[in-house]
Protein backbone atom coordinates (compact mmCIF):
# COMPACT_ATOMS: atom_id res chain seq x y z
CA UNK A 1 0.00 0.00 0.00
CA UNK A 2 1.52 3.64 -1.05
CA UNK A 3 2.16 5.73 1.55
CA UNK A 4 -0.64 8.31 0.65
CA UNK A 5 -3.24 5.86 0.86
CA UNK A 6 -2.39 4.64 3.79
CA UNK A 7 -2.37 7.98 5.29
CA UNK A 8 -5.54 8.48 3.77
CA UNK A 9 -6.83 5.22 5.03
CA UNK A 10 -5.95 6.68 8.51
CA UNK A 11 -7.41 10.11 8.13
CA UNK A 12 -10.96 8.31 7.70
CA UNK A 13 -10.60 5.76 10.12
CA UNK A 14 -9.49 8.05 12.59
CA UNK A 15 -12.51 10.48 11.59
CA UNK A 16 -10.32 13.02 11.14
CA UNK A 17 -10.75 14.19 7.40
CA UNK A 18 -13.64 17.23 7.52
CA UNK A 19 -15.95 17.79 4.81
CA UNK A 20 -15.42 20.90 2.65
CA UNK A 21 -17.86 23.36 3.44
CA UNK A 22 -19.85 25.55 1.49
CA UNK A 23 -18.98 29.49 1.76
CA UNK A 24 -21.72 31.75 2.60
CA UNK A 25 -22.96 33.99 0.10
CA UNK A 26 -23.40 37.53 0.46
CA UNK A 27 -26.95 38.50 1.91
CA UNK A 28 -28.98 40.11 -1.16
CA UNK A 29 -30.22 43.61 -0.34
CA UNK A 30 -33.59 43.08 -1.53
CA UNK A 31 -34.69 39.53 -2.92
CA UNK A 32 -36.93 39.77 -5.74
CA UNK A 33 -38.88 37.40 -8.20
CA UNK A 34 -37.80 38.23 -11.46
CA UNK A 35 -39.45 35.22 -13.23
CA UNK A 36 -42.77 33.49 -12.50
CA UNK A 37 -44.10 31.21 -9.96
CA UNK A 38 -45.30 29.70 -13.09
CA UNK A 39 -46.67 26.06 -13.58
CA UNK A 40 -43.66 24.49 -15.12
CA UNK A 41 -45.24 21.05 -15.21
CA UNK A 42 -49.27 19.13 -14.38
CA UNK A 43 -49.54 16.14 -14.75
CA UNK A 44 -51.92 13.29 -12.99
CA UNK A 45 -49.32 12.59 -10.49
CA UNK A 46 -46.81 15.60 -10.08
CA UNK A 47 -47.03 19.14 -10.49
CA UNK A 48 -44.32 21.62 -10.14
CA UNK A 49 -43.92 25.50 -9.61
CA UNK A 50 -41.27 27.09 -10.46
CA UNK A 51 -39.84 31.21 -9.97
CA UNK A 52 -36.55 32.59 -9.92
CA UNK A 53 -34.74 35.34 -7.79
CA UNK A 54 -32.39 37.31 -7.75
CA UNK A 55 -29.42 35.44 -5.19
CA UNK A 56 -30.45 35.51 -2.02
CA UNK A 57 -27.65 34.80 -0.18
CA UNK A 58 -26.26 33.84 2.99
CA UNK A 59 -26.21 29.82 4.20
CA UNK A 60 -25.41 27.37 0.99
CA UNK A 61 -28.41 25.66 1.59
CA UNK A 62 -32.18 27.36 0.58
CA UNK A 63 -35.47 26.00 0.28
CA UNK A 64 -38.47 26.49 -2.39
CA UNK A 65 -41.95 27.04 -0.39
CA UNK A 66 -45.13 26.36 -1.77
CA UNK A 67 -47.91 27.21 0.08
CA UNK A 68 -51.19 25.88 -1.73
CA UNK A 69 -54.93 24.61 -1.34
CA UNK A 70 -58.08 24.84 -2.81
CA UNK A 71 -59.22 28.25 -1.38
CA UNK A 72 -57.23 31.57 -2.15
CA UNK A 73 -57.97 32.63 1.95
CA UNK A 74 -56.67 29.04 2.90
CA UNK A 75 -53.41 28.13 1.11
CA UNK A 76 -52.33 26.27 4.53
CA UNK A 77 -50.93 23.10 2.86
CA UNK A 78 -47.19 23.27 1.83
CA UNK A 79 -44.21 21.63 -0.19
CA UNK A 80 -40.72 23.04 -0.41
CA UNK A 81 -37.73 21.57 -1.85
CA UNK A 82 -33.79 22.44 -1.53
CA UNK A 83 -31.42 23.60 -3.37
CA UNK A 84 -27.49 24.51 -3.12
CA UNK A 85 -27.42 28.08 -3.67
CA UNK A 86 -24.16 29.12 -6.49
CA UNK A 87 -22.54 31.85 -5.26
CA UNK A 88 -21.23 32.76 -8.96
CA UNK A 89 -24.62 32.75 -10.73
CA UNK A 90 -27.17 36.05 -9.85
CA UNK A 91 -29.99 34.20 -9.67
CA UNK A 92 -31.58 31.11 -8.41
CA UNK A 93 -34.17 29.25 -9.77
CA UNK A 94 -36.36 27.25 -7.57
CA UNK A 95 -38.82 24.08 -8.31
CA UNK A 96 -41.25 22.14 -5.71
CA UNK A 97 -42.95 19.95 -6.91
CA UNK A 98 -46.52 18.81 -5.63
CA UNK A 99 -47.65 15.02 -5.42
CA UNK A 100 -50.84 13.11 -4.91
CA UNK A 101 -53.75 16.50 -5.94
CA UNK A 102 -57.05 15.86 -6.48
CA UNK A 103 -57.63 15.38 -10.62
CA UNK A 104 -59.94 18.83 -11.56
CA UNK A 105 -59.14 20.71 -9.68
CA UNK A 106 -57.83 24.22 -9.26
CA UNK A 107 -55.69 24.91 -6.43
CA UNK A 108 -54.48 28.52 -5.83
CA UNK A 109 -50.55 28.94 -4.43
CA UNK A 110 -48.28 31.53 -3.31
CA UNK A 111 -44.24 31.14 -3.28
CA UNK A 112 -41.55 32.11 -1.06
CA UNK A 113 -38.05 30.86 -0.30
CA UNK A 114 -36.03 30.81 2.68
CA UNK A 115 -32.55 29.66 3.79
CA UNK A 116 -31.36 26.43 6.05
CA UNK A 117 -32.27 27.85 9.37
CA UNK A 118 -36.33 28.56 8.56
CA UNK A 119 -35.14 32.37 7.74
CA UNK A 120 -37.36 34.03 4.85
CA UNK A 121 -35.90 35.63 2.03
CA UNK A 122 -38.41 38.07 2.86
CA UNK A 123 -39.99 37.93 -0.77
CA UNK A 124 -43.62 35.70 -1.24
CA UNK A 125 -45.52 36.24 -4.71
CA UNK A 126 -48.97 37.55 -5.05
CA UNK A 127 -51.59 34.15 -5.31
CA UNK A 128 -51.72 32.07 -8.55
CA UNK A 129 -53.90 29.63 -9.71
CA UNK A 130 -53.56 26.77 -11.69
CA UNK A 131 -55.78 23.64 -12.59
CA UNK A 132 -54.87 19.88 -12.20
CA UNK A 133 -55.02 17.45 -15.08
Amino acid sequence: MNKALLALSIMILSGSLLAQESPITPRAARVQISAGPDVALVGGYLTVIRWTVNNPGGLPVHYGVVHYGMDPKNVSQTAKNPIRLNAYHSSTVFRVNLYDLLPKTTYYYTVESMDSSGKSDGVTSPIKTFTTQ
